[in-house]
This record gives structure tokens, C-alpha cells and sequence, in this order.
């Protein structure tokens, strides 16, 4: 089990409108979270022009990130193409890999280049095979539920998020190997 899961945090829920403001990412190397190997980086959020966007308060409010601290960062120009690197030819996961797939296919497709994983598996959905009974599935409930905590100040931001995703994919990978 080789993948790389990811996490971004955003401007809004749009990627059509909305930026990037963090990418985080780990890879999983024969079934181990490799903690050496990852990808973090706070993104300059630019629309579809490249134009610098401000972050909204309503997001900042959610992941704590500030126009402050992303004013020096690398736009989504610079840090996309690493990021495309450091996946090369894996799957991928993420929690609710839709919305986060989503913003890297219009970005990749914004800069000429392309996001096309071979594979991407969602958290969101893993968990609702796992425990079809339960109604909740966000990754605050998910993490409870899987006795998993996020390390202080890291809920909401990509790395911290990523670390217990990628937690919650192999604890999510195992259960539903034994009810098979």
C-alpha cells in the first residue's frame, strides 16, 4: 500500500473562485506513514487571473491562516508543479477527496499541467463502509471515533489534518479488510 494523502485548506468551497492557501502531504510506504517524507507549504491564494486574493474571514476562521502569513508565500505557480513531483505516479487520499481533487484539477489545468492520479480514495467514503450505522462522518468525528487526536493547533490545517487522515486511511484499510 503505497499513496500519498493530502490535504488543502482554501479560500472558500469554490475552485472555480476560490485559492489555495496550504497544501500538506505524507506518503505511505508498504503500509507505514513515512513522516519523512512530506510535502508542506503555505500558497499565496491568486484567482484565475493570478491576481493575489485576500482570505476571506469566514476561512480564516476555519483554518487560522492570514493574509499575513501567506504575503511571502509561493503562489499555487510556483508550489504546484513541486507538489505534482513529490505525488509523481500514486494514488492518492484525502478526506473527501472531491473538494480537494476538485481545486487541483482546476489548478493544474489553470497552469497547463496535469492532476490525473491513478487512483483517489476518500476517507469520507472508507468510513461509511466501515460503520454504515453511523450518521457523522467528518474528520473530527472520524478521528474520535478512531480513538486518533490531532496534534494541538492542528485541526484545520493541512498537515495536521493530513497526519490523521493518513492515520484514519490505515486504521479504515484494516477494518474493512476483516469484514471482508
Amino acid at each position: 500500500m503505497n499513496v500519498v494523502v493530502f490535504d488543502l485548506e482554501t479560500t472558500g468551497l469554490s475552485p472555480e473562485k476560490d485559492g489555495i492557501v496550504e497544501i500538506g502531504a505524507v506518503r505511505i510506504v508498504d503500509g507505514e506513514i513515512a513522516g519523512h517524507l512530506k510535502y508542506e507549504t503555505l500558497v499565496r491564494p491568486t484567482n484565475a487571473q493570478g491576481d493575489t486574493m485576500r482570505i476571506p474571514w469566514h476561512a480564516q476562521r476555519v483554518h487560522g491562516i492570514s493574509d499575513e502569513m501567506v504575503r511571502a508565500a509561493p503562489t499555487i505557480h510556483d508550489v504546484l508543479p513541486e507538489f505534482l513531483e513529490f505525488v509523481a505516479d500514486s494514488p492518492v487520499v484525502a478526506h473527501n477527496v472531491g473538494f480537494d481533487g476538485g481545486f487541483m484539477r482546476v489548478n493544474a489545468r489553470r497552469l497547463g499541467l496535469n492532476w490525473q492520479p491513478p487512483a483517489e480514495l476518500c476517507t469520507v467514503q472508507l468510513s461509511r463502509r466501515a460503520f454504515p450505522g453511523e450518521r457523522a462522518h467528518n474528520l473530527t468525528v472520524l478521528a474520535e471515533r478512531l480513538g486518533l487526536e490531532f496534534a494541538p493547533g492542528g485541526r484545520h490545517r493541512s498537515f495536521g489534518d493530513v497526519q490523521v487522515t493518513a492515520q484514519a486511511f490505515l486504521h479504515l484499510m484494516e477494518r474493512l479488510q476483516r469484514v471482508s
